[in-house]
Order: structure tokens, then C-alpha cells, then sequence
């Protein structure tokens, strides 16, 4: 038998075209503060956050159809709802003071046993059933799924030959650059809309990428910075007290759930007949 982790949902030619292409886009909508023009609808309009929120949107629907369009059964859906009620639990009780957010323990443990395809998939249902919980529901939520979905597919697509102490390690240094890159996403999809532009902190639209980036940095280390950090410690400290018992624990769901493909079974070759006795 393979030692591999099973792949609960598949990612196909059709599906692996649509995470790129919605990564790509989703990329865009996160980072046009840096590529936008003056004067531009993006620059100056009040309904930026909802118009780049609905496109979100959208990218996340192309994505999710695509995972689910045939490449995840019933067990597979069983699965991906109990870990997202699990992280949706545990976001609102660990989301306290200096970042203290246990969700991520969740959703990279889990993608990284059961598949990017999965993982991808973890992330947005995750923070969806988590916001409708909470009541946090607005602009900013498609921008948390999407980036909680790259979060897990990062998970997912980790070297998948490592296994014991070094796994666990794996993971965990992965968990804190993602929580950190997590932060660092969600603050560059508002920060243009949050100071105005009457500060050193400000976004300037149309000005020279790396002055805005310095704008940015400035603006992520004077509000931001010590949750993001924090949210990172929080996720390695949770990967390396939890990650062996839980990676055990979900390898053994997954193959009692018989994700993984069945051995072909070949027909026996037929046998002679045997000749009458004498």
C-alpha cells in the first residue's frame, strides 16, 4: 500500500486551470493599490472595498464549482463540514489579545493530510461558517476566505515525503509564514480606504511602487504588526503541541473513509475444466 496521503478532493486539469487563473485575479485584487493610476474608479471611489469584494466572490464561486464538480463525495463533504465547524468554533474562543487565533492550526493540518484541493476549500468554508457564527459579514470577508484558501492550499502542496518529528516542524514554520503573509494580505486590501490621504502612512495613488511599499510597511508595523506576530506564534505553538496526535488522527479518518482509490481488482483466469474421472 502507498504511504502518500490520500487526496480527498481531486484537482484535475479543469480544477488546476481555475486555481491558477483565480489566484492570479485574486492577486490582482489584493495588491492594485501598488498598480493603480490617479483618478481611476479604484483611486477615488468610495464602493472600491464591494466592487473588488465581489470579484472575490466570484473567483472563489469559479474555484469552489471546480472542486466540487465531481472530485469530492459524500465523505469527503462529511469531512471538509466537520473541520470547518471545528475552526469556526475555535476562531471566535482563541481571537483575543496580541492575535491569539488558533483557526489556522486547523485548516494547515488538515490540508496538509488531506490535499491542496482540500485545503483550498478549507480555508473559505472555514471563515464563512466563522463570520455567519459572529456576525462578521461584510466587505472584508471574501478578501479572508480567499487568503485563508491560500493559506490551505499552501498546506496541501508541501513536500509529502516527510513524516514524524520533521513533519511536524514542517509544518509549523509553514503555519507562522502563512499566518504572517495572512496579516500582511488583509492589510494591504483596506489600507487605502482607512487613513484617508492626509497622512505619512497614506496611500498615494498612481506614486512609485516603492514609495507606497514603504508607505505600507510603515502603516503594517504601526497598527498590525504585533497581532500579525502573534497570530504566527499562536499557530506554531498549537502545530507543535497538536500536529502529531492530530495528523495521526486525521490519517486514519481518511483511510477508514477509503479516500484513497480502491485496488483494481483483476479478473481470475478462468480455469480448465477438468477432465471426467476414468
Amino acid at each position: 500500500m502507498s504511504t502518500a496521503d490520500p487526496s480527498v478532493v481531486a484537482v484535475r486539469p479543469r480544477t488546476a486551470i481555475a486555481l491558477a487563473v483565480a489566484s492570479v485575479t485574486g492577486l490582482l485584487a489584493f495588491t492594485w493599490p501598488l498598480l493603480v493610476t490617479p483618478g481611476s474608479v479604484l483611486a477615488d471611489g468610495t464602493q472600491a472595498p464591494l466592487v473588488l469584494a465581489l470579484v472575490v466572490v466570484g473567483v472563489l464561486a469559479v474555484v469552489l464549482t471546480a472542486l466540487t464538480d465531481g472530485a469530492i463525495d459524500a465523505k469527503g463533504v462529511a469531512v471538509l463540514g466537520l473541520l470547518s465547524a471545528v475552526g469556526a468554533v475555535v476562531r471566535p474562543l482563541s481571537a483575543g489579545t496580541a492575535g491569539v487565533e488558533l483557526v489556522f492550526v486547523v485548516i494547515v493540518l488538515g490540508a496538509r493530510v488531506l490535499g491542496p484541493g482540500f485545503g483550498f476549500a478549507l480555508g473559505s468554508t472555514t471563515l464563512l461558517t466563522s463570520a455567519l457564527l459572529t456576525g462578521g459579514v461584510g466587505p472584508w470577508l471574501p478578501f479572508q476566505m480567499l487568503a485563508a484558501s491560500w493559506v490551505g492550499l499552501g498546506a496541501g502542496l508541501l513536500p509529502r515525503g516527510v513524516r514524524g518529528r520533521r513533519e511536524v516542524l514542517l509544518v509549523a514554520a509553514y503555519g507562522a509564514v502563512a499566518a504572517l503573509g495572512f496579516g500582511i494580505l488583509m492589510n494591504l486590501a483596506f489600507w487605502p480606504f482607512q487613513l484617508g490621504s492626509a497622512t505619512a502612512l497614506s496611500f498615494v495613488a498612481g506614486a512609485p511602487v516603492v514609495e507606497n511599499l514603504g508607505r505600507f510597511a510603515a502603516y503594517t508595523l504601526a497598527t498590525s504588526l504585533g497581532w500579525d506576530v502573534g497570530r504566527a506564534i499562536t499557530t506554531v505553538i498549537g502545530v507543535l503541541l497538536l500536529g502529531h496526535p492530530l495528523l495521526v488522527a486525521l490519517r486514519r479518518t481518511a483511510v477508514r473513509a477509503a479516500f484513497r482509490p480502491a485496488a483494481r481488482v483483476l479478473p481470475a483466469a478462468a480455469t480448465p475444466p477438468r477432465p471426467p474421472a476414468a
